[in-house]
C-alpha cells in the first residue's frame, strides 16, 4: 500500500513538473516578452501583404486598364467551375467587356488529367462573349506564386489587373508585385459564407509562405520553355481595334 502510495505521489510530482511556470519575476517577464515577441513575428507577414496591396485594390469600375487580367484558379465542381471561380471569371469577362483588358491569362491546375481548371476557366469565359483567341492559358499554376512568376518568366507579363476573391487579392498582388509585375487588383465580392471566413482565416497562414516566397523567389514548380500566347494574342487584339 505504502509503495503504491509512493509511485502515485511520484507521478504527481512528475506530471507537475512537466509545465513549470517561471518563478522569478524576471522569468516571468522573459516568458510574457517571448510571447508577445511571438505574435509580433506571426503578424509581420500579414502586415506586409496589407502594407504592399492595399493602395492596389480597387473594383471592376475603377481600376486602370491594362493589357492582361490574370484569374487564378478555386476549383472544380464537377468539371465546372466553382461559384468562386464563377465570380472571379464573370470579373473578367466584365473587365474584357468594357475594355479594361484586352487579354484574360486563366492560370489553374492541370496537374491530373481528370481535372483541367484552365480549359474549364476558358469554356466559362467564351460562353459570357470573350473570344477564345483572347484567353490564354496556364496550366501549371499550382499555387499563387507560380502563378505569378509563371506570368512572368512564360507569359511575359508585364502588367495586369489580377482577379480574385477580396481575403485572397492582397497576398496575390503582393506576391506578383515581387515577382515583378505591375499590378492593380480587383477584390470580387462574394457572399460571406463559411467558405469565405476559412478563406479568410487561411490567408493568416499563407501570408507566412507568401513572405517566405517573396523573399527567397524560388523557382516554380514547372519552368517550362516560354511560350508567346499573351504577346500574339495582344498583337491580334491591336489589329482587331
Amino acid at each position: 500500500m505504502g509503495g503504491m502510495a509512493g509511485r502515485a505521489g511520484a507521478a504527481g510530482k512528475a506530471g507537475r513538473s512537466g509545465l513549470r511556470l517561471p518563478r522569478t519575476r524576471r522569468g516571468r517577464r522573459r516568458a510574457v516578452w517571448a510571447v508577445v515577441a511571438g505574435c509580433v513575428l506571426a503578424l509581420l507577414p500579414v502586415t506586409w501583404v496589407y502594407a504592399a496591396a492595399e493602395p492596389r485594390v480597387r473594383d471592376v469600375r475603377s481600376v486602370p486598364e491594362a493589357p492582361v487580367a490574370m484569374v487564378f484558379g478555386a476549383g472544380l465542381w464537377e468539371g465546372r467551375p466553382s461559384p468562386y471561380l464563377a465570380h472571379r471569371l464573370d470579373a473578367a469577362a466584365e473587365l474584357y467587356r468594357t475594355g479594361k483588358v484586352r487579354v484574360v491569362l486563366v492560370t489553374g491546375d492541370n496537374s491530373r488529367a481528370e481535372y483541367d481548371e484552365p480549359d474549364a476557366m476558358r469554356a466559362y469565359l467564351t460562353e459570357r462573349g470573350v473570344p477564345d483567341g483572347r484567353i490564354v492559358s496556364d496550366f501549371a499554376g499550382f499555387d499563387t506564386w507560380d502563378s505569378c512568376t509563371r506570368a512572368v518568366r512564360i507569359f511575359g507579363v508585364r502588367k495586369a489587373v489580377l482577379v480574385s476573391q477580396g481575403f485572397h487579392i492582397r497576398r496575390a498582388l503582393a506576391l506578383c508585385g515581387a515577382a515583378g509585375i505591375d499590378a492593380h487588383g480587383v477584390g470580387v465580392d462574394a457572399v460571406h459564407d463559411v467558405t469565405w471566413y476559412a478563406g479568410g482565416a487561411r490567408e493568416v497562414f499563407a501570408s507566412g509562405k507568401a513572405a517566405l516566397d517573396a523573399l527567397v523567389r524560388p523557382g516554380p514548380q514547372f519552368l517550362g520553355p516560354h511560350e508567346p500566347g499573351v504577346q500574339q494574342a495582344l498583337q491580334d487584339a491591336a489589329r482587331t481595334r
